[in-house]
């Protein structure tokens, strides 16, 4: 990646404020997208100091955040419409909430259940332990493609051999063979039962070989919280909050915890909650390469993996017969759902990244638009993700 001279920053701080384009030498004009430096400085401070800044005026919409005020009413509209469950719904672009919609529940402070957007989150922890690790900085050392199970002794005597095969990175992409809920069986439980020490066959066999075939896994990632325990030396969701809620200035949130007795101990899931507001924070630390500010919070190679699938295996996922190469670290590439259930990529620009969560939980964030999305309920059931992500994209003024 090209980096840019302390002159050019400040011309680029300088313009960004005068509102004027900026012309940069035609050797690093050719940077990507992705890889261009973030279009301003902007970090928004906690909500309980000002929180994001937001923009009301439709001029102001048009002008500084480049969104279409008509498009953004209709999308307001059409998010009220799609179901009758409360929520709230936050689209930010260029650091600025263009558009944010209430009903029932705070996007500032209302932390209910975001269901598997915890998933994006847990991977997004994972990384920053990882490089954390690298640099010495933990009790144990960890990479993506090691494997899973040495960091895991609670699963100790495994349940199937096949396991030692798996890698950490497999328990994001949904091919380690751990899948359970494709053949029915519950999300949640006691940690014996999720490490297949309960006699269930569903939880206690893989149902392929690590790596050769794809099924989406909410117990995998519980199994990739217990990962992080053991390479940090604290458990998950302290982790999570020192490393990463609190430097972006998040303030709100809870965690899922399983019991798991004298043998297995009391142990936090990758299952949480958090407000549209916060969940927001992720996505545009995402969005700024993972930096905040002056700090490199979450390590620039998870960023640029995410976009792209982080596994060889093609054909549909076994539990709901989504394309399997719309998989990354825990993030999504709604770009490449080709109709499954529904669901379609088509409006979607390629490097979108996202996260739906059951009950119409969203996360998302698009490097090419500067855009963030995000919507929190709480509740359970189908809703229209990619629609909502289609809208949002399609509001941008070209």
């Amino acid at each position: 990646m090209k980096t840019y001279s302390a002159s050019h920053r400040l011309l680029a701080i300088l313009c960004f404020f005068l509102e004027v384009p900026l012309v940069l030498h035609p050797v690093l004009a050719t940077q990507t997208v992705e890889s261009a430096a973030p279009r301003s400085a902007y970090f928004p401070p906690p909500e309980s100091d000002g929180g994001w800044r937001k923009l009301e005026a439709t001029e102001d919409i048009r002008r500084l955040a480049g969104l279409d005020p008509d498009k953004l009413a209709a999308l307001k509209q059409w998010l009220l419409d799609s179901d009758k469950r409360n929520f709230a719904a936050v689209i930010i672009r260029h650091g600025y909430i263009a558009l944010e919609v209430e009903r029932g529940n705070s996007a500032k402070t209302d932390s209910r259940r975001v269901a598997s957007v915890s998933k994006a989150i847990c991977a997004t922890v994972l990384a920053i332990a990882s490089e954390r690790s690298q640099q010495g900085l933990t009790p144990r050392k960890m990479k993506f493609d090691d494997p899973a199970f040495q960091f895991i002794p609670w699963a100790r005597p495994l349940s199937d051999p096949r396991k030692e095969q798996i890698t950490v990175k497999q328990l994001f992409n949904h091919t380690s063979g751990i899948c359970p809920e494709a053949i029915g069986a519950p999300n949640d439980g006691t940690w014996e039962y999720i490490l297949g020490h309960t006699g269930d066959a569903r939880t206690a066999k893989l149902a392929f070989d690590p790596g050769t075939g794809s099924g989406y896994s909410t117990h995998a990632l519980h199994h990739a919280a217990l990962v992080c325990e053991t390479v940090t030396g604290m458990p998950y969701d302290q982790f999570a909050i020192r490393a990463l809620f609190k430097p972006i200035g998040a303030e709100h949130w809870w965690f899922q915890y399983y019991d798991g007795g004298e043998k297995y101990g009391r142990h936090p899931s990758h299952g949480m909650g958090m407000p549209a507001r916060d969940l927001a924070r992720i996505a545009y630390c995402l969005l700024q390469g993972g930096r905040w500010k002056d700090e490199q919070i979450i390590p620039k190679w998870f960023v640029d993996e995410t976009g792209a699938p982080t596994h060889n295996v093609s054909g549909p996922e076994m539990r709901f017969k989504l394309n399997a190469q719309s998989f990354s670290h825990a993030w999504e590439l709604p770009a490449r759902l080709t109709g499954e259930g529904g669901r379609r990529g088509d409006g979607i620009p390629a490097d979108a990244r996202h996260k739906p969560g059951s009950g119409g939980q969203l996360i998302a964030w698009v490097p090419s638009l500067d855009l963030v999305i995000t919507r929190q309920t709480g509740s359970s059931g189908d809703w229209a993700y990619e629609e909502y992500v289609r809208r949002a994209c399609d509001a941008v003024i070209k």
